[in-house]
């Protein structure tokens, strides 16, 4: 079993290096990414044909360096390429250096109002500092941010928000709107133009799902800078799960997004293991387990409801990218088995059947269906981890 997950881990690896697009003979998969120029904040690159990068925000006081450095690496672990922390005073700002420096990832510092801290910041090691040049101050602020940045090899991220507007644009629209958001955006973007800096991605957020997709659709018409997106304070976790997946699902569907920021009121590994599901779903990242399950129903063979909820929790740990569908009965569990690596269907007399790269393997008894289905999975993704090390080193795979 392990010798035939290893071949097969090898066959998808060697095609995914030859970089063979397998998506074209199911073209209403499809999804054509807007294209934008690319910019580094750190180690990550974010816009051009990089993948989407996840972020998520501590809600530790910055200034609590060993706080604040336990959230980012739970964050990490769960997937998150970059990290924002808020920076509102000195001392969070003096608290940077140890946090950057020890940091798993990029760490992005949130600057509003205090350009100092902005410079702090830049200085303290922060890969990109998230401002708006119009709350900084005067131009001349603005300019010493800039050299800051690139002094320090900062990129940067404008963030306009609709609750937070100026107010010549609310006196001119009437309110927040889509075309004030993207005027707002394009003018800070031409406050670094102008100053030749161009290391920066763009955010034009909304609390109202219509006004952030409709803004974001002007935006991505009108400039070709990276965009980070999302639904700005979009509730708690289950609300606010709901609201983002409308909103940045419409919006990565239609190719638009570079980075993404799912806003809950959770803890921030809620944020990043929402934002994977959603880049998941639309096939634009693939990591860790993805189980196909159903709702359940009286024709159910064994409770299912429990058996994913444990199996998720079991494989959480799990990066490799490996599909599992858990299916209650016969009525669909073979089809969806023959469309995922590991495949388990209800049958008749307490007896299961497994599938295996979508074929008919084995079957097993109720007792032992979790710890089964668990072991399957970790035996896979060691195999694609042994057949990942025996390829030569490939240059940017995806």
């Amino acid at each position: 079993m392990a010798i035939a997950f290893v071949q097969r881990a090898k066959h998808v690896l060697k095609i995914m290096w030859r970089g063979i697009d397998m998506t074209n003979y199911r073209p209403y998969r499809d999804i054509q990414r807007r294209k934008s120029r690319q910019i580094m904040v750190g180690d990550v690159a974010v816009g051009g044909d990089a993948p989407i990068s996840v972020q998520t925000m501590t809600n530790t006081p910055t200034s609590d360096a060993a706080a604040t450095l336990d959230q980012i690496n739970r964050a990490a672990e769960a997937g998150a390429d970059l990290v924002r922390v808020s920076c509102p005073d000195e001392d969070s700002t003096a608290a940077l250096k140890t946090i950057v420096k020890e940091s798993p990832v990029p760490i992005i510092a949130d600057i509003h109002f205090h350009y100092r801290r902005a410079l702090e910041a830049a200085k303290a090691g922060a890969a990109c500092l998230r401002i708006n040049p119009g709350n900084i101050g005067s131009s001349d602020r603005v300019a010493e941010v800039i050299k800051a940045a690139r002094d320090h090899g900062c990129s940067m991220r404008i963030g306009v928000n609709g609750g937070s507007l100026e107010r010549n644009l609310l006196e001119k629209y009437g309110e927040p709107c889509p075309d004030a958001l993207v005027e707002s955006a394009l003018y800070h973007a031409s406050l670094l133009q102008d100053k030749d800096f161009h290391d920066f991605k763009i955010s034009v957020k909304a609390s109202d799902v219509f006004l952030a997709v409709a803004a974001y659709h002007g935006l991505a018409d009108a400039i070709d800078c990276p965009l980070h997106i999302g639904i700005t304070e979009a509730g708690g976790l289950r609300a606010g799960t709901v609201k983002s997946s409308i909103g940045l699902g419409n919006l990565l569907w239609s190719g638009i997004g570079d980075t993404i920021r799912v806003s809950l009121s959770a803890d921030p590994v809620e944020e990043v293991k929402v934002g994977f599901e959603m880049l998941k779903s639309l096939g634009l990242r693939h990591r860790g387990v993805t189980v196909i399950s159903c709702p359940s129903c009286s024709r159910q063979q064994f409770d299912v409801i429990s058996s994913v909820r444990e199996i998720e929790d079991r494989l959480a740990h799990i990066n490799e990218p490996i599909t599992v569908s858990i299916i209650g009965c016969v009525v669909n569990g073979p089809g969806e088995a023959r469309l995922t690596d590991i495949g388990l269907t209800g049958g008749g007399k307490d007896t299961h059947q497994i599938y295996l790269s979508g074929m008919a393997d084995h079957r097993l008894q109720n007792g032992d269906l979790v710890d089964h289905v668990v072991a399957l999975v970790e035996d896979r993704a060691e195999a694609i981890q042994r057949a990942r090390d025996d390829q030569p080193k490939m240059t940017n795979p995806k």
